[in-house]
């Protein structure tokens, strides 16, 4: 418990960082609406601008992530958080000033290069710092907790927007944006990584240093497509961790582009009603992180945690899709408490197949597939959003439900790991070990 609460500074980072950027997501449809299709409660081009933007994104951070986490292993997980940090104040400064038609295609533009670079590497170089300074038995417990307080700032943030007004709203994100990467220069340590912490594990091989050499090499000017590569062909469990990720962020992100627009076409809902229903998302992923995860998981394990929280995942996403009253999609939301398990529970057994030396490269190989899942979905789910084959207006919605469930099959075939070695197998194994906690 003493790691856990030395790492205090990183939790509030990703705390005040997440409010920062969640607090916006409830005004961002109506700025959308209001800028593309003022007066009216469907707009085909909103919903179409808001998937291409998600598949360039996830085209470049299927690049770009894997690189990312490679660097972090080698310059420091503090020095890599500064870019994403600094690059992400840039858009909510946009709004913050303006939210007009050509204000919003400045930010449309703006956040769409950057997100390309940077998206999902806070939440996962965070993860690796976790990695650095915990060890492989406590390390899902503290990923949930992590998660939690990524909730909490979920909540928050959401609480924040339904009190003030949109314009209010970007503003105070703008700053909070600020406070949170000044923070994080001034209070946060650099983690322990590389060879220290190979020397003192005792626990998982560094499976990319022990891969075999190859004769040549396709992606040679692509050092982190290889990694993902050669992380897929050697870790079987990785590449079923993989498989379950891609599907998980098929359907979250097939959820997340049109739920909104589903909400409001069908129940009218708005800037508050999209707040109310976040807040209650928020509030069980906190709880459930926080609390009943570091219960259970020790008990349970992380691979019937996994397969526990998508199945609820997959419950959740299908009663949205069917809503048939205003209160359904509030009953739906109530599920994530037990649907929140899933992310963290992934993201720690692909953290356990690799050594210390390597959690950067893992955990961006991991963002990295989530990216392309980013590509596919709305390449497959906007036209379904606008043009469903017949008429079901949450069909679209009912497809990702699909995905999760998809992801669920998969998840149940990952077994737990054997028993670690005893001794790291590198070349610093004549050292002895020195347990993190």
């Amino acid at each position: 418990m003493e790691r856990v609460f030395g790492l205090s500074h990183l939790f509030m980072t990703v705390f005040l960082y997440c409010f920062a950027n969640f607090m916006v997501i409830p005004a961002i449809t109506d700025v959308t609406m209001a800028a593309l299709c003022p007066g009216e409660d469907k707009c085909s081009l909103a919903i179409y601008l808001t998937g291409a933007q998600q598949a360039i994104i996830g085209l470049g951070s299927l690049l770009v992530m894997p690189l990312v986490g490679n660097l972090s292993d080698t310059y420091g997980r503090k020095v890599m958080l500064t870019v994403p940090m600094t690059l992400s104040i840039f858009p909510l400064v946009i709004l913050a000033y303006g939210r007009t038609k050509y204000y919003f295609y400045a930010y449309y533009v703006l956040k769409t290069v950057i997100s390309m670079t940077s998206e999902g590497s806070v939440q996962f170089l965070a993860l690796a710092y976790v990695a650095d300074n915990v060890p492989e038995s406590k390390r899902a417990s503290v990923f949930g907790i992590i998660s939690g307080f990524a909730s909490a700032s979920f909540v928050f943030g959401n609480l924040s927007t339904r009190l003030l007004s949109t314009h209010a709203s970007f503003q105070v994100a703008a700053a909070m944006s600020i406070v949170s990467l000044l923070y994080m220069r001034v209070f946060l340590p650099e983690s322990m990584m590389n060879n220290t912490i190979c020397a003192k594990s005792t626990e998982t091989d560094c499976l990319l240093e022990k891969a075999p050499s190859k004769k040549w090499n396709l992606f040679k000017s692509l050092p982190s497509v290889d990694d993902t590569i050669c992380l897929l062909r050697t870790s079987p469990t990785f590449s079923k961790a993989a498989v379950v990720a891609f599907f998980i962020n098929v359907a979250d992100v097939g959820l997340f582009a049109s739920l909104n627009y589903y909400l409001k076409a069908q129940f009218h809902f708005n800037k508050d009603q999209f707040a109310d229903l976040m807040i209650i998302i928020g509030t069980a992923g906190s709880i459930s992180q926080l609390i009943f995860m570091p219960i259970l998981t020790p008990l349970l394990g992380e691979e019937k945690m996994l397969s526990l929280g998508l199945f609820f995942s997959c419950a959740h996403i299908i009663l949205y899709s069917i809503a048939w009253a205003p209160w359904v999609p509030y009953a739906a939301a109530m599920i994530s408490v037990i649907a929140t398990f899933a992310l963290p529970c992934l993201r720690s057994i692909a953290s356990k197949q690799t050594g210390p030396s390597e959690q950067g490269k893992v955990q961006g190989c991991i963002t990295g597939i989530c990216s392309f899942a980013n590509i596919v979905s709305p390449l497959a789910f906007s036209p379904l959003t606008d043009n469903a084959p017949f008429y079901f207006p949450g069909f679209s919605i009912m497809c990702a439900g699909i995905a999760a469930m998809v992801a669920f099959i998969q998840s149940v075939t990952i077994m737990p790991p054997p028993p670690p070695a005893k001794n790291c197998t590198d070349i610093n194994s004549s050292v002895p070990a020195d347990p993190l906690v």
